[in-house]
């Protein structure tokens, strides 16, 4: 699939994406301050941001971050959870992870555990709209065809966030994705940016 945005629509894109991250990261910094104090005081021992290698754009990785919402040694219990795997091709998704923290399991639900996420779109390795950034071991396993979801940056929110989520099997998951590189422009990115919105808060679908 050969992927042909205009100059003009990847710098509107951009501008964006730095305008709208600066000013999320400023007005929402009395938010991230109180999830921050009520993640420690559940789980003292494990740091509040959750730094995880991610695969970008053309195959480029990245730290990706996210509130922490997992016991602090839960990438240690991952092991002995993967005969309980509910998700279908690469991804891993258990729906009652017992590694996940009570307060965990609200920013989940909320999908306030992704917000640390703009300091990554400020520093262009992530946009507001796009594919989710995959894990490098979801990525060893993809197929060609799999892979063509990786030609552009990835996102914050994208069809699959607004579209049922874990519900949503992975081959129509790369589906969702595909549609979105082949036909995206600032239209559609705003739409989707809004229905995430509308989605954020009680999201039954986010696990």
């Amino acid at each position: 699939m050969q992927v042909s945005d205009s100059k003009f629509y990847l710098a509107m894109k951009r501008m964006i994406d730095i305008i709208a991250a600066v000013l999320g990261i400023v007005i929402l910094s009395p938010l991230f301050i109180i999830i921050a104090l009520m993640i420690k005081v559940e789980d003292e021992k494990g740091p509040v941001l959750f730094s995880q290698v991610r695969i970008g754009k053309d195959g480029k990785k990245f730290s990706m971050y996210k509130f922490r919402s997992m016991v602090s040694n839960a990438e240690e219990l991952k092991a002995s959870l993967m005969e309980q795997n509910e998700a279908e091709g690469p991804v891993f998704k258990i729906k009652d992870d017992p590694r996940i923290t009570n307060i965990g399991k609200f920013i989940r639900k909320t999908s306030i555990d992704e917000l640390p996420q703009l300091f990554n779109v400020l520093r262009g390795e992530m946009s507001l709209v796009g594919p989710r950034p995959p894990l490098p071991n979801e990525v060893a396993q993809y197929t060609s065809y799999q892979k063509q979801r990786l030609k552009v940056v990835p996102g914050l929110t994208c069809y699959w966030q607004v579209s049922g989520r874990s519900n949503i099997g992975f081959d129509e998951w790369v589906e969702l994705d595909l549609k979105y590189i082949r036909k995206r422009n600032m239209v559609i990115d705003f739409k989707l940016i809004f229905k995430t919105v509308l989605v954020l808060f009680g999201s039954k679908d986010a696990y």
